[in-house]
């Protein structure tokens, strides 16, 4: 599908439904587990001081557009004239790193932050960000999953969530830029938007692909492992081949952006999950026997230690797998 054919086909659905997360310290910030659980470890308490400075980076992709990586998720952001828009917040210190040095903002109010998708390394710094934005903007399911989690950790009170939400597709012109929204349907969560910034032609994926990393898969967010590999699937069709990729985390090697062919990387790393832990079910064996792998074959890139994330994560696709319905 070439861009124009794209474009056109967007705006063709949006109209039928508009209204309704360093050069990688953010990959350990996200992914650090706990023991056999597949799970990452209680983000810091909002306002608790890092171990040290955290290693912050802007770096422009095209179009007035860039990335912001810190501690989290990757930030993406659109500096222009006409319009200042963000996506995704990261933690509250680096978020008042990107905040201040935002390319050309001078005190301008943003007219939008988004975010991906609820976890805290991607909206832990909306309280910074909210005094200085229009609106913030997030998939319907968002506030809920955001609120259960944060409740859960007693962490209600530095949460800011999301006041303006949608369902499939938002979209919003922001001066001489336009920008997508859009919702597949359960993946990494259960509320993960892809978000374009069309004319720059450069689309930020949130957690759908952790670039040669193993992911976290929140069952209790609402994940689904095979409803992620169809997600990706369904993006490579649907986004342009010559769009330049933003991940929300990735192995240092290969870095927080990439080509379209990435996200089918990433899909096959998912579907190998899949197939290991159906086989293993299959063939009798239990859960503790399919989660003891220390690395899954044919995806060598995917394994940073430590410590080792695979064994929980075999674990939960284990659980999803013999989930009864």
């Amino acid at each position: 599908m070439n861009r124009r054919t794209f474009l056109l086909r967007s705006a063709a659905l949006a109209g039928g439904s508009l209204f309704a997360r360093t050069r990688l310290r953010a990959a350990a910030d996200h992914a650090a587990p706990q023991a056999g659980s597949g799970r990452p470890a209680p983000a810091r308490a909002a306002g608790s001081a890092p171990a040290g400075p955290p290693i912050t980076e802007f770096k422009p992709l095209r179009r007035n557009t860039g990335i912001f990586t810190g501690r989290g998720g990757t930030i993406g952001w659109l500096a222009s004239p006409a319009g200042l828009v963000v996506i995704d917040t990261q933690f509250p210190d680096t978020a008042e790193i990107c905040l201040a040095g935002l390319p050309g903002r001078e005190h301008r109010t943003l007219d939008v932050v988004l975010n991906t998708h609820h976890h805290f390394d991607h909206t832990g710094g909306n309280p910074v960000f909210k005094p200085a934005s229009r609106t913030i903007v997030a998939q319907t399911n968002v506030p809920r999953l955001q609120f259960a989690a944060a409740e859960q950790a007693g962490t209600l009170a530095d949460q800011v969530f999301a006041d303006t939400t949608f369902g499939d597709v938002w979209r919003h012109e922001c001066g001489d830029e336009d920008i997508l929204a859009q919702f597949y349907g359960p993946a990494h969560t259960g509320g993960d938007a892809i978000i374009m910034f069309e004319k720059a032609n450069v689309v930020h994926m949130g957690d759908l692909v952790f670039n040669r990393l193993y992911p976290y898969i929140d069952r209790p967010g609402g994940a689904s492992t095979r409803n992620w590999v169809k997600q990706l699937e369904a993006a490579h069709e649907a986004f342009p081949a010559d769009a330049i990729y933003v991940f929300g985390h990735g192995n240092p090697k290969f870095g927080v952006t990439g080509p379209r062919d990435d996200l089918l990387v990433m899909r096959d790393l998912l579907q190998a999950l899949l197939d290991h832990v159906a086989a293993g079910i299959k063939a009798g064996q239990d859960k503790a026997a399919i989660s003891a792998l220390d690395n899954l074959p044919g995806f060598p890139d995917f394994h940073v230690p430590p410590p080792n994330r695979l064994p929980g994560i075999l674990g939960t696709v284990y659980d999803e797998l013999t989930e009864k319905a």
